[in-house]
């Protein structure tokens, strides 16, 4: 093996679309925004599209082109950021549907596109995009035909406890209730909160990957990192910048191919592990843009490489050693890792 390998698992990022799709009686759409999450787009949604998800979502009307491409006719692609200036010819030629996020995008969306479908989103107290209470009421005196759908967003989903889910679902019946639209206000979240949550259709996205807040999701990624070299290091001898690691035992040491540059944050190091198969190997010294020394003693063999991410390390305990969050993890996996495709149909 030349360079880093991510293997991802299609057929248990479908096991999670359907695991998920049982607890609504509803729709259950994707979210595919960011390449799938770092996992590749095009491969991802050609999948879930195979299994009948006909309905997706990504965040740019350049993501929407090129998810057009893999998918052909018959998917319904929307764009959470709306029509943005310079937007109108792709979103045409691509048949996209922007999800309009303010008055200025309603009526740029009229004046460029006045016959093409799209979607409102609603501001019900997340104070990131969407339409205001007020801006809604004045949408009445706008003669702009019907939107094929409205949605908002949880701020505080992953919190079942939190008040603010109730706030928020209130706000959002408020605003539609009564008036005979599609209604979307789930993400992963918000599908594991009840079906008080779930409206006409929902919108999972990071549980697709097993990823937190779906504690039931299955595992879908494994990382394999190449060794380029193995070294014998002697009691006292340090590792890596800054001789943050010092040998208390006679120790063999190898270094894998990947670092920060590649999404493995500097901050995980000093908690994190790689693995021979069911055996641990601690990170040892600190990660280096493309390099990280790896404790492989107690190995009686050193393989060609060490996984980092498994059954045994997910992305959520990489982003708990790092102080972060799975999303962050998941997202910058590197351009440089050759992507490999298991359980495809």
């Amino acid at each position: 093996m030349t360079s880093p390998c991510l293997t991802l698992d299609l057929s248990k990022i479908a096991a999670n679309w359907a695991a998920l799709d049982a607890l609504t009686a509803c729709e259950t759409a994707a979210v595919v925004k960011a390449d799938a999450y770092g996992g590749g787009a095009s491969a991802v949604a050609r999948h879930l599209q195979g299994i009948g998800v006909t309905r997706f979502f990504v965040a740019l009307a350049t993501e929407g082109v090129a998810l057009r491409q893999a998918l052909g006719e018959g998917a319904e692609i929307n764009i959470l950021s709306g029509h943005m200036a310079g937007d109108a010819s792709c979103l045409a030629s691509a048949r996209l549907t922007p999800v309009l996020n303010s008055l200025d995008q309603v009526l740029r969306h009229l004046e460029a596109l006045p016959t093409a479908p799209f979607a409102l989103q609603l501001d019900t107290g997340m104070n990131r995009l969407g339409l205001e209470p007020s801006d809604w009421a004045g949408l009445r005196q706008i003669k702009m035909g019907s939107p094929t759908f409205v949605m908002s967003h949880l701020a505080c989903a992953d919190d079942p406890s939190h008040a603010m889910n109730a706030k928020q679902l209130n706000t959002f019946k408020e605003m539609t209730d009564g008036l005979g639209l599609t209604r979307s206000l789930a993400a992963t979240g918000g599908i594991l909160l009840g079906p008080e949550y779930h409206f006409d259709f929902t919108r999972p996205g990071i549980g697709l990957y097993g990823c937190a807040p779906f504690s039931a999701g299955q595992v879908v990624h494994h990382l394999t990192l190449p060794i380029i070299q193995t070294r014998d290091v002697a009691v006292g001898e340090t590792v890596g910048y800054s001789n943050t690691w010092t040998a208390e035992r006679p120790s063999r040491i190898a270094t894998v191919a990947a670092g920060y540059a590649d999404g493995l944050h500097r901050a995980m190091g000093a908690k994190t592990q790689l693995w021979a198969n069911e055996i641990p190997c601690p990170i040892v010294g600190r990660i280096s843009m493309d390099l990280i020394g790896v404790d492989v003693t107690d190995l009686a063999d050193v393989p060609d490489s060490l996984e980092i991410l498994n059954q045994h390390q997910t992305a959520d305990v990489l982003a708990a050693n790092a102080g972060t969050i799975g999303y962050e993890i998941l997202t910058s996996l590197g351009a440089r890792y050759t992507r490999v495709y298991e359980g495809n149909t």
